[in-house]
């Protein structure tokens, strides 16, 4: 990787987004209706490489299983409005009513309400009972405090998600959160990020997790490169921690981790392109924000948005263009690639010849701009 000189004393590495880079089409081209675009990590399989974020405006226990009886996977936030109150109907009206300048004090407000570790349980078993499979999402923070609870409702995948995780955390108030160890005792295949680096993803993958969660992410909805200057660009992160799950399966002999990129993708063409940079799947919230079955009725926000010290999101209007299943797999209603997500990508990997997700990341990407 090449690198740049800033100013006296300090360099760079050039890095690239999303926006770009493209994808070469190859001299071979293959039928749309023979390209899989399934995935598996650990004993679960899916039809479609899509997982949703952990967002109160995009995942209830509902929404879930209506997404994972279209093939995917949906993760609810456990710190969200679902464990936090019996019924948050009139808090989501609430929500999607107020007025812009009010929001992020408000929406501070009604996440202040305590977490309730029988509704953990609760919503775990409703998605249960629905034949889904289950995944769920704590922070950092609070994963010591309430994993048992995750655990004992039955969680299949259980998802450690925060803006930066690393396997290295320092507190001098707490103890921190042992990853290697609360992977290795626990028997339950563990998610954990964001990373964006080669090297703090090596480490996520030493602890033992299934799979590594590349981004910050909240995408679209986050404000944290303005509000912290914390960024990395997602191409080039991705790659990244591609090359590191590389090196750790000829390191570990042959355990492979999986790559889920998480965040800043809105339109198919940024989804597709985050799996022929090397990821195995991809997690999303805004583009399903846009279904007419989401919480957020047209609305979208993550937990940064009502961070108690720092907020570091926003509630955003996204609208609304039609179902969980058009916006996944058409019929699309909208030329700019926010809908039939699964759709453009199994035309992207037939226009370069690939009939499989692990031979996609071959593919031959270039710089655009």
């Amino acid at each position: 990787m090449s690198e740049i000189e800033i100013g006296r004393g300090k360099r760079g590495r050039v890095a690239y987004g999303l926006d770009q880079v493209a994808i070469v089409p190859s001299r071979r081209t293959r039928d749309p209706e023979e390209v899989s675009v399934a995935w598996q990590i650990d004993a679960y399989h899916f039809d479609l490489p899509i997982m949703v974020a952990p967002m109160d405006s995009v995942v209830s226990p509902e929404t879930a299983i209506g997404i994972g009886n279209l093939g995917g996977l949906a993760v609810l936030d456990l710190e969200g409005l679902w464990t936090r109150y019996d019924d948050p109907a009139a808090l989501l009206a609430e929500i999607v009513s107020l007025p812009d300048h009010a929001a992020t004090a408000r929406l501070q407000q009604i996440y202040a309400e305590p977490i309730k570790e029988e509704l953990i349980g609760a919503r775990i078993k409703t998605m249960r009972d629905a034949g889904i499979t289950t995944a769920a999402a704590l922070s950092p923070q609070r994963t010591a405090q309430y994993w048992r609870a995750v655990v004992d409702a039955g969680v299949d995948l259980f998802v450690i998600r925060g803006t930066t995780v690393s396997a290295e955390h320092v507190s001098h108030r707490a103890e921190p959160l042992n990853l290697k160890q609360f992977i290795y005792e626990l028997d339950v295949p563990v998610i954990v990020g964001g990373c964006a680096t080669y090297q703090a993803a090596l480490h996520l993958m030493r602890t033992g997790a299934a799979g590594v969660l590349v981004g910050f992410g909240g995408g679209s909805a986050h404000t944290t490169a303005e509000v912290l200057g914390i960024s990395v660009p997602m191409a080039s992160a991705i790659a990244d921690v591609a090359a590191a799950r590389r090196d750790y399966l000829d390191e570990s002999g042959g355990r492979y981790v999986h790559v889920i990129a998480d965040g800043g993708m809105t339109s198919s063409g940024e989804i597709t392109k985050a799996l022929a940079l090397g990821a195995d799947a991809v997690m999303i919230g805004s583009p399903l924000a846009r279904a007419v079955e989401a919480p957020g009725q047209g609305w979208h926000w993550g937990a940064e948005a009502h961070h108690a010290a720092l907020p570091r999101g926003t509630r955003m209007h996204v609208g609304t263009i039609g179902t969980f299943e058009e916006i996944l797999q058409g019929p699309a209603r909208q030329p700019d690639g926010s809908m039939n997500l699964v759709g453009a990508l199994r035309r992207a990997m037939a226009t370069t010849g690939y009939s499989e997700l692990k031979e996609f990341q071959r593919v031959e990407v270039v710089i655009s701009s």
